[in-house]
């Protein structure tokens, strides 16, 4: 009967976890003021994506890695976890899609402040 315990409680236990990690969203890092990254870029608040503050941040590879992407705007870009801001608005917003009437998504004011604030 103990063992059955044991197994019905790590079952449980290993369901829960899995449940919990797959609803989890992908929170990004904030390594220095005004700078947000995930895990393949780095952005700060006057060029956007940044391939030298990737380096600093997340490594050679990932910064070759941007490098590899040729020419793009920097200044709008969105995260893995699909946050997306951008550097003209001064803004963050939970993903970069717009309403049916062209309206765009909410501002994430939590990334916001961090990437924008003073």
């Amino acid at each position: 009967m103990k063992n059955f315990t044991l197994l019905l409680l790590n079952v449980v236990l290993y369901f829960y976890s899995a449940f919990t990690l797959a609803k989890s969203p992908k929170l990004l890092t904030s390594p220095a003021p005004n700078v947000l990254c995930d895990r393949y870029i780095c952005a700060d608040r006057i060029e956007g994506v940044s391939a030298s503050l990737t380096e600093k941040y997340l490594g050679k590879i990932q910064a070759k890695r941007l490098l590899s992407q040729g020419s793009f705007d920097k200044t709008a870009f969105t995260f893995d976890n699909g946050v997306f801001c951008d550097i003209k608005d001064k803004k963050c917003y939970v993903d970069r899609y717009f309403n049916e009437k062209g309206v765009r998504s909410k501002v994430c004011q939590q990334y916001t402040k961090k990437l924008f604030s003073n």
